[in-house]
């Protein structure tokens, strides 16, 4: 399905704020579901100034990108910060990295984001509210696979903590 950019322009952004972090406030439109995909989401999202996308977070099944259009912003990414603009490409593999996206300048960031839809093992979690670790496969779950334990040894890097609530 084809969009024109009058279409996109005629869909209503949704202004989404996150649960647990009143500052991550963005406006959005659903490509995707415009365009009838649903394996995938793709969203144009306008980030203000001074808002934030979402908490830093990561994701254990879902891969996600964000490809910037206009303005700058600052992009979270471990424990790094670095200015962002346009033309700039975030991927974020599964088992991701945790991550983040802010605006303290005095224009609107607008990027592209996309990603899996949310499988029902999946889940975006905020690593500094977590106190327990648990080890994640360094491949990507195949259907019905397990993650145990012994997958610890192929990380390569320290499992991250899955406790409490946090999930977006």
């Amino acid at each position: 399905m084809l969009l024109k950019a009058k279409d996109i322009a005629a869909l209503a952004p949704r202004r989404r704020q996150h649960q647990f972090n009143e500052n991550a406030v963005r406006l959005g439109r659903a490509l995707s579901d415009a365009a009838g995909m649903w394996r995938i989401g793709v969203h144009l999202v306008r980030l203000e100034p001074g808002r934030e996308s979402t908490q830093f977070h990561y994701h254990d099944a879902d891969e996600e990108f964000l490809y910037v259009l206009e303005g700058r912003g600052i992009a979270e990414l471990g424990e790094e910060e670095v200015e962002v603009g346009p033309g700039d490409f975030m991927g974020f593999p599964a088992p991701s990295e945790p991550h983040a996206l802010r605006n303290p300048f005095d224009e609107d960031l607008v990027y592209l984001m996309g990603g899996e839809r949310k499988r029902p093992q999946e889940r975006a979690l905020g690593p500094r509210e977590r106190q327990r670790r648990r080890a994640l496969p360094a491949d990507p779950p195949q259907p019905g696979q397990e993650r145990r334990a012994a997958d610890l040894g192929r990380l390569g890097r320290p499992a991250r903590g899955l406790t409490g609530p946090g999930i977006w």
